[in-house]
């Protein structure tokens, strides 16, 4: 190859190296002390909200889309000092505008869901909800998503537009819930024994509301045992302590009261109690 062809690329190389690195480096400094910049603003915002009293759903929400505008304004202006040309991005977005239509029309859905969420309230935070078959505490309630905390402390991200779209059971609207339990108990035994045994167990447990009453009765039968449902009314927010201490005070209670159950091994064929 030519010797002055190559001489001729390596200049327009190193010239363009020293006019555009600088460029890419200080773009790379505007960003890094503007994201900086902007989770301090972020919190600083977040804090007059509290102060002006504001529900906490919708300093949430309007919190997150000062975030999100602040963060775009630092890339806008990170990619301003590189030498991006927005006349001529818009152009190509403009022309392009179906696809991109397409492509965003999901996270537009989401925001329209999120606006009908903070203004019609179907949940707040803090309430206990069911989000077609999601249980779980509404932990916030952003932009695009709503984060909820399941009983076992999981947090479940769910898109506004899935949350609309579906069918919400809201339990902190009644201020309890049930639990669904199930138990065992052999065929011989008799049923409206068991069930008293379980009915005085549930009045021992603290967590257990009397109104309503609990609904106890028979689920389903399996080779060895029938499957006894148990469903009490609690408070919400003591899912997990509710339902250790029911499952604790009915195997006492089949203790004291000799109700036994069956292996899945060396199981005997035995009467049907009443």
């Amino acid at each position: 190859m030519n010797p002055e062809i190559i001489k001729e690329y390596f200049d327009k190389l190193q010239l363009w190296a020293v006019e555009f690195v600088p460029k890419v480096l200080l773009s790379v400094i505007i960003i890094w002390i503007g994201l900086k910049i902007a989770k301090r603003l972020s919190k600083v915002v977040s804090l007059s909200l509290d102060k002006a009293g504001i529900e906490i759903e919708i300093k949430e929400f309007l919190a997150s889309i000062i975030d999100l505008l602040l963060k775009a304004l630092v890339f806008l202006i990170a990619a301003s000092v590189v030498g991006i040309e927005f006349s001529a991005l818009f152009g190509l977005l403009a022309a392009a505008g179906f696809a991109v239509g397409l492509a965003l029309q999901g996270f537009l859905g989401n925001f329209a869901s999120g606006l009908t969420i903070i203004f019609f309230k179907p949940y707040k935070v803090g309430d206990w909800v069911q989000v077609s078959d999601t249980f779980g505490k509404v932990k916030n309630i952003e932009i695009f998503s709503t984060n909820l905390v399941t009983p076992g402390d999981k947090t479940l991200i769910i898109p506004n537009g899935q949350v609309t779209d579906s069918i919400i059971t809201n339990f902190s609207t009644r201020g309890k819930i049930r639990i669904e339990l199930s138990v065992t108990m052999p065929y011989e035994e008799s049923f409206p024994r068991v069930k008293g045994v379980i009915e005085n167990a549930l009045k021992s447990v603290d967590y257990i509301l009397q109104d309503p009453a609990p609904l106890i009765g028979i689920e389903s039968y399996d080779s060895h045992n029938i499957i006894i449902a148990v469903r009490p009314y609690i408070l919400p927010d003591q899912y997990w302590e509710a339902t250790f201490e029911v499952y604790s005070a009915i195997k006492e209670s089949f203790k004291e009261n000799n109700i036994k159950v069956a292996y899945s091994e060396g199981v005997e064929l035995g009467p049907i109690g009443g």
